[in-house]
């Protein structure tokens, strides 16, 4: 990370004398091609793309599995059904919701799980994910196995990352919606332009998976992004994401213990070269950052099979975005006023 970093910083003092037919942000771009796992990335400013780079023959077009980024479109449907009224609200209880799925014999906390617990990973179940994950998805029903960890905090408790939460929001959606997450996805969502999922996994009893095995492509993701930092509005003025769904997304709920940035409604939170930044993550480095301050929007893809897309490679991308931001904010910092008078 600290060698990207000073090599990030270098070039960004240099520009001139490394790049000097490109736009520092198209240098920051070319440069960040040092990063073996990258596919892609494209930075938005209020709404227009001022890049755009594929790396290693991949393209920005191209659908790519953004893996547990998808928990922030997730938490996008939630949004829409509250203010639908298919839901009540983020205090809803779980167990009212999915009765059908609960173990024989439950521990009294499962009645206290919320909607919002499941959104901020904070139900208080032993998570699904790391080296539960493929037990998980080998059982043959996942919402009752889901529901069926036992407990390890109490609900609203420290954070528990798990895919098995999310997934239980998919069957709530899908319950309440009377169609398939993916059907409601596409109803929704159908005014966004460039918005499409290419494909998605489904469990046993056909519900779409919560928060991972999402096919979608850079650009499609960064329509999602630009509605998020858009105030849930598409370019042409239609709400679809209310303002105060996308405001209690991204208020600070818990901690993550991955890295220690904070964790809202299936979005991360970090401040980054001196701004605010939202983010969602996927694993292996499919990332969606949204800078509000800066009217900013970028999507980097990864190979997530890359040996080396772990914790380094997640690292380097959170530098790579520090470049785009301080280049992003000196482009639109106004120009000293010249010297003189009359």
């Amino acid at each position: 990370m600290l060698k990207l970093s000073l090599f990030l910083a270098a070039s960004l003092l240099f520009p001139a004398a490394t790049v000097a037919q490109e736009s520092p942000i198209d240098a920051v771009l070319e440069r960040a091609s040092g990063l073996d796992p990258l596919e892609t990335v494209i930075v938005a400013v209020d709404g227009e793309v001022v890049a755009a780079k594929g790396y290693a023959g991949h393209s920005p077009d191209e659908p790519t599995n953004i893996k547990s980024a998808s928990k922030s479109i997730i938490s996008a449907l939630v949004g829409i059904a509250i203010d639908k009224g298919l839901l009540s609200g983020v205090d809803q209880k779980v167990s009212k919701l999915l009765p059908d799925d609960l173990p024989d014999d439950p521990d009294p906390r499962l009645a206290e799980v919320t909607v919002g617990n499941l959104l901020s990973m904070q139900a208080g179940l032993e998570p699904t994910s790391g080296p539960n994950y493929g037990r998980w998805i080998a059982s043959d029903n996942w919402v009752r196995a889901a529901l069926g960890r036992p407990f390890i905090d109490d609900p609203g408790g420290r954070m528990l990352y798990s895919t098995g939460s999310t997934h239980l929001l998919s069957a709530i959606l899908t319950k309440v919606g009377g169609k398939s997450t993916l059907a409601l996805a596409k109803d929704w969502l159908a005014p966004l332009e460039g918005f499409a999922i290419a494909g998605w996994e489904q469990d046993s009893q056909g519900i779409y998976l919560g928060g991972n095995e999402m096919a979608m492509s850079p650009m499609s993701l960064l329509a999602f992004g630009e509605l998020y930092r858009a105030g849930g509005r598409t370019p042409e003025g239609m709400q679809l994401v209310s303002p105060d769904w996308i405001e209690q997304s991204w208020t600070r709920r818990t901690t993550s213990r991955f890295n220690n940035d904070g964790y809202g409604y299936g979005w991360f939170l970090r401040r980054i070269g001196g701004e605010e930044v939202r983010y969602a993550w996927g694993y292996g480095g499919q990332m969606l950052y949204i800078v509000p301050s800066l009217e900013l929007s970028v999507v980097m893809t990864s190979d997530a099979t890359a040996p080396s897309a772990g914790t380094g490679h997640r690292d380097a991308l959170m530098a790579l975005m520090g470049a785009i931001i301080d280049v992003v904010r000196d482009e639109a910092a106004p120009a000293p006023a010249e010297a003189g008078g009359d």
